[in-house]
């Protein structure tokens, strides 16, 4: 298994910043891809070979600012995932990031929380906080 997978973000599809040995694994921007399947295979398929020797601590950091019905559903996957890092006694933590304002996105996140068992973190912030810690 290869110990990062990088995906740079392009007008519809994420960057996703997954890192295998610090356990921190990134989804930021827009995900409307044109090949939902084939992008999201080998996000799905590097995380199954990362369930395999996991990292001490797990830590999901999203900010979408949005996604259609077919990531909405892989992401979904993902976190089911999530799932079973926490059963295995794994710490995994979910931070999800929305723009201060945009309840749409909070409340997507809210319904992620209540369909899985990790512990989510909600943080808001302006369009002028520039450099976000994620």
């Amino acid at each position: 298994m290869m110990n990062k997978l990088l995906i740079h973000p392009t007008a519809h599809t994420p960057l996703i910043d997954f890192d295998g040995d610090s356990g921190l694994m990134v989804i930021k921007g827009r995900s409307i891809p044109d090949s939902p399947d084939e992008f999201w295979f080998q996000v799905l398929s590097w995380f199954e070979a990362y369930l395999l020797a996991p990292s001490r601590k797990t830590t999901f950091n999203i900010d979408l600012e949005y996604f259609n019905v077919t990531s909405s559903k892989r992401i979904l996957a993902l976190l089911y995932k999530l799932n079973e890092l926490s059963d295995d006694g794994r710490d995994v933590t979910v931070n999800w990031y929305y723009r201060d304002g945009d309840e749409d996105m909070f409340e997507v996140g809210q319904d992620y929380a209540y369909m899985v068992k990790v512990p989510f973190s909600f943080k808001s912030y302006k369009d002028s906080d520039l450099a976000l810690a994620i």
